[in-house]
Protein backbone atom coordinates (compact mmCIF):
# COMPACT_ATOMS: atom_id res chain seq x y z
CA UNK A 1 0.00 0.00 0.00
CA UNK A 2 1.41 3.36 -1.03
CA UNK A 3 2.20 6.11 1.47
CA UNK A 4 -0.50 8.39 0.09
CA UNK A 5 -3.13 5.68 0.42
CA UNK A 6 -2.13 4.93 4.01
CA UNK A 7 -2.15 8.64 4.82
CA UNK A 8 -5.67 9.06 3.49
CA UNK A 9 -6.83 5.96 5.37
CA UNK A 10 -5.33 7.26 8.62
CA UNK A 11 -7.06 10.61 8.05
CA UNK A 12 -10.38 8.83 7.44
CA UNK A 13 -9.98 6.76 10.63
CA UNK A 14 -9.17 9.93 12.58
CA UNK A 15 -12.29 11.60 11.17
CA UNK A 16 -14.35 8.58 12.26
CA UNK A 17 -12.95 8.98 15.77
CA UNK A 18 -13.93 12.67 15.72
CA UNK A 19 -17.51 11.83 14.70
CA UNK A 20 -17.73 9.06 17.31
CA UNK A 21 -16.47 11.54 19.91
CA UNK A 22 -19.51 13.69 19.19
CA UNK A 23 -21.84 10.70 19.55
CA UNK A 24 -20.59 9.63 22.98
CA UNK A 25 -18.29 7.20 24.81
CA UNK A 26 -20.00 4.00 23.67
CA UNK A 27 -19.75 4.68 19.90
CA UNK A 28 -16.20 5.89 20.45
CA UNK A 29 -15.38 2.69 22.36
CA UNK A 30 -16.74 0.62 19.47
CA UNK A 31 -14.50 2.51 17.03
CA UNK A 32 -11.48 2.04 19.31
CA UNK A 33 -12.16 -1.69 19.60
CA UNK A 34 -12.32 -1.93 15.80
CA UNK A 35 -8.99 -0.08 15.53
CA UNK A 36 -7.46 -2.53 18.00
CA UNK A 37 -8.59 -5.50 15.89
CA UNK A 38 -7.13 -3.98 12.72
CA UNK A 39 -3.86 -3.30 14.51
CA UNK A 40 -3.78 -6.80 16.00
CA UNK A 41 -4.30 -8.45 12.62
CA UNK A 42 -1.31 -6.75 11.03
CA UNK A 43 1.05 -6.10 13.94
CA UNK A 44 2.96 -9.44 13.86
CA UNK A 45 3.85 -8.99 10.18
CA UNK A 46 4.64 -5.30 10.70
CA UNK A 47 6.96 -6.09 13.62
CA UNK A 48 8.35 -9.27 12.03
CA UNK A 49 7.21 -11.56 14.85
CA UNK A 50 7.72 -15.32 14.40
CA UNK A 51 4.33 -16.56 15.68
CA UNK A 52 1.68 -14.34 14.12
CA UNK A 53 -1.63 -15.92 15.22
CA UNK A 54 -0.71 -16.04 18.89
CA UNK A 55 0.70 -12.52 18.96
CA UNK A 56 -2.40 -11.17 17.20
CA UNK A 57 -4.63 -12.86 19.77
CA UNK A 58 -2.69 -11.36 22.69
CA UNK A 59 -2.75 -7.84 21.19
CA UNK A 60 -6.47 -8.10 20.42
CA UNK A 61 -7.42 -9.40 23.87
CA UNK A 62 -5.29 -6.84 25.67
CA UNK A 63 -6.55 -3.94 23.58
CA UNK A 64 -10.25 -4.79 23.53
CA UNK A 65 -10.17 -5.70 27.22
CA UNK A 66 -8.62 -2.34 28.04
CA UNK A 67 -11.24 -0.48 26.02
CA UNK A 68 -13.99 -2.33 27.88
CA UNK A 69 -12.46 -1.60 31.30
CA UNK A 70 -12.14 2.12 30.59
CA UNK A 71 -15.58 2.37 29.01
CA UNK A 72 -17.38 0.84 31.97
CA UNK A 73 -15.25 2.28 34.77
CA UNK A 74 -17.58 3.96 37.25
CA UNK A 75 -15.19 6.43 38.88
CA UNK A 76 -12.26 8.60 37.89
CA UNK A 77 -9.50 8.15 36.96
CA UNK A 78 -11.00 5.99 34.24
CA UNK A 79 -7.60 4.49 33.36
CA UNK A 80 -7.09 3.01 36.83
CA UNK A 81 -7.97 -0.51 35.67
CA UNK A 82 -5.41 -0.56 32.83
CA UNK A 83 -2.44 -1.88 34.85
CA UNK A 84 -4.37 -5.05 35.72
CA UNK A 85 -5.43 -5.64 32.12
CA UNK A 86 -1.97 -4.95 30.76
CA UNK A 87 -0.38 -7.24 33.35
CA UNK A 88 -2.77 -9.97 32.24
CA UNK A 89 -1.76 -9.37 28.63
CA UNK A 90 1.92 -9.73 29.56
CA UNK A 91 1.14 -13.09 31.15
CA UNK A 92 -0.71 -14.08 27.96
CA UNK A 93 2.37 -13.11 25.93
CA UNK A 94 4.37 -15.74 27.84
CA UNK A 95 1.57 -18.30 27.51
CA UNK A 96 1.65 -17.59 23.79
CA UNK A 97 5.33 -18.61 23.72
CA UNK A 98 4.58 -21.82 25.61
CA UNK A 99 2.08 -22.78 22.90
CA UNK A 100 4.64 -22.46 20.10
CA UNK A 101 5.84 -25.66 18.43
CA UNK A 102 8.54 -24.18 16.19
CA UNK A 103 11.45 -24.47 18.59
CA UNK A 104 10.66 -21.02 20.04
CA UNK A 105 13.19 -19.26 17.85
CA UNK A 106 13.66 -15.51 18.48
CA UNK A 107 11.95 -15.91 21.85
CA UNK A 108 12.93 -12.54 23.34
CA UNK A 109 12.01 -10.71 20.14
CA UNK A 110 8.63 -12.45 20.04
CA UNK A 111 7.76 -11.62 23.66
CA UNK A 112 8.93 -8.02 23.48
CA UNK A 113 7.22 -7.43 20.13
CA UNK A 114 3.93 -8.87 21.38
CA UNK A 115 4.04 -6.77 24.54
CA UNK A 116 4.89 -3.66 22.52
CA UNK A 117 1.92 -4.29 20.21
CA UNK A 118 -0.33 -4.70 23.22
CA UNK A 119 0.90 -1.41 24.65
CA UNK A 120 0.10 0.34 21.36
CA UNK A 121 -3.38 -1.20 21.37
CA UNK A 122 -3.98 -0.22 24.99
CA UNK A 123 -3.12 3.39 24.11
CA UNK A 124 -6.39 3.61 22.16
CA UNK A 125 -8.24 3.73 25.49
CA UNK A 126 -7.06 7.31 25.83
CA UNK A 127 -9.78 8.40 23.40
CA UNK A 128 -12.51 6.88 25.57
CA UNK A 129 -11.05 8.19 28.83
CA UNK A 130 -10.74 11.66 27.31
CA UNK A 131 -14.33 11.68 26.09
CA UNK A 132 -15.59 10.89 29.59
CA UNK A 133 -13.66 13.71 31.26
CA UNK A 134 -13.98 17.48 31.45
CA UNK A 135 -14.14 19.02 27.98
CA UNK A 136 -13.83 15.53 26.56
CA UNK A 137 -15.79 16.04 23.36
CA UNK A 138 -13.74 19.08 22.36
CA UNK A 139 -10.45 17.35 23.15
CA UNK A 140 -11.33 14.25 21.13
CA UNK A 141 -12.43 16.27 18.12
CA UNK A 142 -9.40 18.57 18.28
CA UNK A 143 -6.91 15.73 18.60
CA UNK A 144 -8.57 13.65 15.90
CA UNK A 145 -8.78 16.47 13.36
CA UNK A 146 -5.18 17.55 14.05
CA UNK A 147 -4.19 13.93 13.44
CA UNK A 148 -6.16 13.80 10.20
CA UNK A 149 -4.48 16.95 8.87
CA UNK A 150 -1.01 15.86 9.98
CA UNK A 151 -1.46 12.41 8.41
CA UNK A 152 -2.28 13.91 5.04
CA UNK A 153 0.53 16.47 5.13
CA UNK A 154 3.16 13.92 6.14
CA UNK A 155 2.56 12.12 2.84
CA UNK A 156 3.77 15.14 0.86
CA UNK A 157 7.26 14.52 -0.50
CA UNK A 158 9.48 17.01 1.33
CA UNK A 159 13.00 16.88 2.78
CA UNK A 160 12.97 15.11 6.13
CA UNK A 161 13.50 18.14 8.37
CA UNK A 162 11.10 20.30 6.36
CA UNK A 163 8.46 17.56 6.43
CA UNK A 164 8.58 17.45 10.23
CA UNK A 165 8.19 21.23 10.47
CA UNK A 166 5.34 21.43 7.96
CA UNK A 167 3.49 18.48 9.48
CA UNK A 168 3.80 19.88 13.00
CA UNK A 169 2.70 23.36 11.96
CA UNK A 170 -0.25 22.01 9.98
CA UNK A 171 -1.45 19.92 12.92
CA UNK A 172 -0.98 22.91 15.22
CA UNK A 173 -3.01 25.14 12.90
CA UNK A 174 -5.81 22.57 12.72
CA UNK A 175 -5.82 22.21 16.51
CA UNK A 176 -5.86 25.97 17.02
CA UNK A 177 -8.77 26.38 14.61
CA UNK A 178 -10.85 23.71 16.32
CA UNK A 179 -9.89 25.13 19.73
CA UNK A 180 -11.22 28.48 18.58
CA UNK A 181 -14.59 26.94 17.76
CA UNK A 182 -15.13 24.52 20.65
CA UNK A 183 -15.39 25.17 24.40
CA UNK A 184 -13.67 24.76 26.84
CA UNK A 185 -10.58 24.88 24.61
CA UNK A 186 -8.98 28.01 23.20
CA UNK A 187 -6.67 28.47 20.20
CA UNK A 188 -3.53 28.21 22.35
CA UNK A 189 -4.57 24.93 23.98
CA UNK A 190 -5.77 23.52 20.66
CA UNK A 191 -2.54 24.57 18.99
CA UNK A 192 -0.40 22.95 21.67
CA UNK A 193 -2.36 19.74 21.35
CA UNK A 194 -1.89 19.93 17.59
CA UNK A 195 1.87 20.36 18.01
CA UNK A 196 2.06 17.21 20.14
CA UNK A 197 0.03 15.26 17.59
CA UNK A 198 2.12 16.57 14.68
CA UNK A 199 5.39 15.54 16.33
CA UNK A 200 3.96 12.07 16.99
CA UNK A 201 2.80 11.65 13.38
CA UNK A 202 6.20 12.72 12.06
CA UNK A 203 8.01 10.33 14.41
CA UNK A 204 5.86 7.35 13.43
CA UNK A 205 6.34 8.19 9.75
CA UNK A 206 10.13 8.24 10.15
CA UNK A 207 10.10 5.01 12.18
CA UNK A 208 7.90 2.78 10.02
CA UNK A 209 7.58 4.18 6.51
CA UNK A 210 10.45 2.31 4.80
CA UNK A 211 9.68 -1.14 6.20
CA UNK A 212 9.55 -3.93 3.61
CA UNK A 213 6.46 -5.44 5.27
CA UNK A 214 4.37 -2.53 4.00
CA UNK A 215 4.20 -4.18 0.59
CA UNK A 216 1.54 -6.46 2.12
CA UNK A 217 -2.00 -5.42 2.97
CA UNK A 218 -2.40 -6.36 6.64
CA UNK A 219 0.79 -4.64 7.85
CA UNK A 220 -0.19 -1.55 5.83
CA UNK A 221 -3.63 -1.47 7.42
CA UNK A 222 -2.07 -1.89 10.86
CA UNK A 223 0.28 1.01 10.20
CA UNK A 224 -2.63 3.16 9.04
CA UNK A 225 -4.44 2.44 12.32
CA UNK A 226 -1.35 2.77 14.53
CA UNK A 227 -1.18 6.61 14.68
CA UNK A 228 -4.85 6.74 15.64
CA UNK A 229 -4.45 4.28 18.50
CA UNK A 230 -1.27 5.86 19.88
CA UNK A 231 -2.70 9.39 19.65
CA UNK A 232 -5.50 8.39 22.02
CA UNK A 233 -3.20 8.27 25.03
CA UNK A 234 -1.35 11.38 23.90
CA UNK A 235 -4.60 13.35 23.69
CA UNK A 236 -5.57 12.14 27.16
CA UNK A 237 -2.28 13.20 28.77
CA UNK A 238 -1.98 16.55 26.98
CA UNK A 239 -5.68 17.23 27.44
CA UNK A 240 -5.52 16.67 31.20
CA UNK A 241 -2.65 19.19 31.38
CA UNK A 242 -4.44 21.79 29.24
CA UNK A 243 -8.00 21.38 30.53
CA UNK A 244 -7.62 19.60 33.86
Amino acid sequence: MQLATRAVLTAVLAAVVAVAGFLGPLPLAAVCAALVLVLAAGWPALAGLPFGPGSSAVVALGGVGSVAVVTFAETQPYLQGLPVVFAGAVVLAFVNELLRRDGRVRLVESVSGTVAGTLVAVASTGWVATSRGTGGEALVVTGALALAVGSVVVAVHLPAWLGVVVTTLSSAAAGALVGLLLDPLDPVAGGLLGVAVGVLVSALHALFDRMAALERRLPSLALAALPVTVTGLLVYVVGRVLVG
